[in-house]
């Protein structure tokens, strides 16, 4: 048997020594995201690339909403009452709708706080201050339109994140009535969760010393339950079509993390949540991915680029892998 010089011995023990200590690092590395983000403090909409660079960027006004389409184009506002689909390669405005303008709004006090692109072609527009959702088509004829229940109605607060489903019915947040109610084409309120305030009292505010129950928020799960976020009630639960909460996340659940008003919900094909965190301050991370076990495997956290008021993220690739939007389908 022939034996290694002392010297070859020592190199490949540090060989080893130093892929082991390598593969341990990229096993335990973040996961790399590709994201669609935008914050209006800061009038910025952007692609950041898995690298964390700007990829591409757009001057906006007040935004709640965005996607990227199928076709790469982005959809988005750049106010409160105009949706824009804009192509990222050549910074071209392909189509455009204005509510405050159209479909009889003239004059009327109305916010745009939602929309969807949906597989016939059409734009699924969610019109507060009246309150509907209506489809317009690419010439900008209302297609069809659905009066939605409000209880307290305001332009600001009827609505936040809508989504329609596979099964066509709108999954809707009504962030002033603190519900989330499920409606079929016809307007039929078939399902609706009021978002609990857990037997404390509303305090104002914004940020993390706020509370209530304005949900932003909802998802729903392919086992049929709903993930919502709940706003300033600083937290994300799972409920079932009985009612029941079988997941929470609460404001102090994360090590280290203090949740403020919570905003978008997006789950990974992996099975992670990816959730913003608006309004948290400097010292927070802006958007986080946990496990269900409440476990940080990820945050954003970027008060250079964008600022406090960060609500809206789309994780669009996890290292190197497309990730297809789930903002409230029904999978």
């Amino acid at each position: 048997m022939r034996l290694l010089p002392i010297a070859s011995l020592l190199a490949v023990a540090l060989c080893w020594n130093n892929s082991a200590i390598l593969s341990g690092a990229l096993s335990a590395a973040e996961p790399r995201h590709r994201l669609l983000i935008a914050d209006s403090s800061r009038e910025r909409i952007a692609i950041i690339d898995e690298a964390g660079k700007t990829e591409w960027e757009m001057k906006i006004g007040p935004l709640h909403d965005l996607h990227l389409l199928d076709n790469g184009h982005v959809l988005l506002q750049t106010n409160w009452t105009t949706i824009v689909e804009v192509d990222p390669k050549t910074g071209q405005r392909v189509w455009e709708y204005d509510s405050a303008n159209s479909g009889g709004n003239a004059g009327r006090a109305i916010e745009v706080h939602a929309f969807q692109r949906l597989a016939n072609g059409h734009t699924m527009i969610a019109e507060s201050g009246i309150p509907r959702i209506i489809e317009v088509d690419q010439a900008g004829k209302i297609a069809h339109e659905v009066a939605l229940s409000v209880a307290h109605p305001h332009p600001h607060r009827d609505t936040r994140l809508v989504r329609q489903l596979d099964n066509d019915n709108l999954l809707v947040c009504h962030e002033g009535d603190g519900v989330v109610r499920e409606y079929s084409p016809n307007g039929k309120t078939v399902w609706e969760y009021a978002v609990p305030l857990f037997d404390r009292l509303p305090a104002d505010g914004h940020g993390p010393e706020a509370f209530g129950n304005q949900c932003f928020a909802a998802l729903r799960l392919a086992n049929g339950n709903t993930l919502i976020t709940t706003g300033n009630g600083h937290g994300v639960i799972e409920v079932t079509r009985e009612k029941e909460i079988v997941w929470q996340l609460q404001q102090f659940d994360l090590p280290n993390i203090t949740l403020a008003w919570v905003t978008t919900v997006q789950q990974l094909p992996n099975g992670n949540l990816v959730i913003g965190n608006c309004h948290a301050g400097e010292s927070q991370p802006q958007v986080i991915e946990l496990t269900r076990d409440k476990q940080v495997v990820w945050t954003f956290q970027d008060f250079k680029r964008f600022g406090n008021s960060l609500t809206n993220t789309q994780v669009l690739s996890t290292d190197g892998g497309p990730v297809k939007a789930q903002l409230g389908r029904d999978r």
